[in-house]
């Protein structure tokens, strides 16, 4: 899945020739699995539920995303690891299965969610305000268990934040 800036179009298009990423319209295959990291988010009830992440640090990791992939388990996912808190605008360009985009705020809680993405759509799928990370999980998860808008979402990579 390829991540972009709309406010921003010249200053994404000037980082990406500087890493010289791959044009989105030229990946063919799935990346390679990314390094792991525990990650739980805690409903308003105190449900925790439990995943393991993936970590999309770079720009070229959060451009292929989860393209490609024909699976993805309900316990695992992808963290988008923003550089610095911003608008994030997803799609599911080249993305082969359905996706629940949950967006995090600066105090780790979910912002927002996008529920179940519809695969290969070049619609665009904002976070609708400013967002210090974006998660992917398996479409339809985020309903099953409970997931909304306000919930804690804690893991070891995540930033601490005093509230």
């Amino acid at each position: 899945m390829r991540w972009f800036f709309l406010s921003a179009a010249v200053a994404a298009l000037s980082f990406s020739s500087v890493v010289h990423a791959q044009p989105a319209d030229t990946i063919t295959k799935a990346q390679a699995e990314l390094p792991t990291a525990p990650l739980t988010i805690t409903t308003k009830d105190g449900v925790k539920h439990n995943f393991t992440v993936e970590l999309a640090k770079t720009y070229p990791q959060q451009e292929v995303g989860e393209m490609f992939r024909t699976t993805l388990p309900h316990d695992r996912g992808m963290l988008f690891m923003w550089p610095r808190p911003q608008n994030s605008d997803m799609w599911m360009r080249n993305t082969l299965v359905s996706l629940d985009i949950v967006f995090i705020d600066s105090t780790n809680h979910v912002h927002a969610i996008s529920e179940k993405a519809v695969p290969r759509s070049e619609a665009i799928l904002s976070s609708q305000g400013v967002v210090a990370n974006t998660l992917e999980l398996a479409g339809g998860v985020t309903e099953a268990l409970g997931i909304e808008v306000g919930d804690e979402v804690s893991s070891p990579v995540l930033a601490h934040v005093k509230q």
